[in-house]
């Protein structure tokens, strides 16, 4: 496992996740980038990987949808994975220990 590359493409993914807020990319696009942070995936439990791919899922099938709907928020999937960032980071941090 490679602390440093998970770290920078959990930075990625952030940076990606602010485009996704702000709609300068799209739903696919986003959720394309994140199933590809490989490392990162690996260095997290198990249960992280789960929940995001069941995020990127609801996100790719939201796709369809161009405004916010009784069946599907932008916003609040965006909310999500901002979450699961945060959660990862701590994740990472915890994992490397104190010094880092």
């Amino acid at each position: 496992m490679n602390h440093a590359l998970a770290r920078t493409q959990l930075d990625n993914l952030r940076a990606d996740l602010q485009q996704l807020a702000g709609q300068r990319i799209s739903n696919h696009a986003f959720s394309a980038a994140a199933r590809a942070q490989g490392e990162l995936l690996q260095s997290l439990p198990p249960r992280y990987g789960e929940v995001l791919l069941g995020l990127l899922d609801r996100l790719e099938a939201g796709a369809m949808f161009t405004e916010e709907s009784c069946s599907f928020s932008h916003s609040a999937l965006v909310d999500a994975l901002t979450q699961w960032a945060s959660k990862a980071e701590a994740a990472l941090q915890a994992q490397a220990g104190p010094n880092t």
